[in-house]
């Protein structure tokens, strides 16, 4: 049956295709489809142009279709990633790294390299050199949940 139809259509075969998958981009999550609905598009407007041609075979014709769309859909990608957009608040969701350059005061001392202080109304796992509870520390990076510190 869909043998039929694509032989039926000829050329017309991929555009349908094409209008599906771009059709489908709006129902699927992602700006994903569309990217391999504008290959088949194009596979569609060189099989209007070349479908007498006995070099166009339908394993060109995927072929190129397959090609175009990784193309496409990496082009696509590098267009649409956001590099290069900056944030008002660039640290908004990094929280552990907004905390970079604080001090504060050990409330347990950090043996074996762990201890814990309290920033604000948050108690946080540090991890530094040996040092005494009592002593002002100051945050110089974060690593994962944990905050790493230095005697300030």
């Amino acid at each position: 049956m869909l043998h039929d139809l694509v032989v039926s259509l000829g050329p017309w075969s991929w555009w349908v295709l094409g209008i599906l998958l771009l059709a489908a981009e709006l129902i699927v999550p992602g700006f994903f489809l569309v990217w391999i609905g504008a290959a088949a598009v194009v596979v569609g407007a060189l099989s209007l142009l070349l479908w007498e041609a006995s070099l166009w075979s339908w394993q060109l014709q995927l072929l190129l279709f397959a090609i175009l769309s990784v193309v496409f859909v990496l082009a696509g990608r590098r267009f649409y990633s956001g590099r290069g957009h900056s944030s008002d608040e660039p640290l908004l969701n990094r929280r552990g790294e907004s905390l970079v350059g604080r001090t504060a005061t050990l409330h347990e001392p950090i043996a074996e390299g762990r201890g814990r202080i309290r920033l604000d109304d948050t108690w946080w796992s540090v991890m530094g050199p040996n040092l005494p509870a009592g002593t002002q520390v100051r945050v110089v990076s974060a690593a994962g949940r944990d905050l790493v510190v230095e005697a300030a």
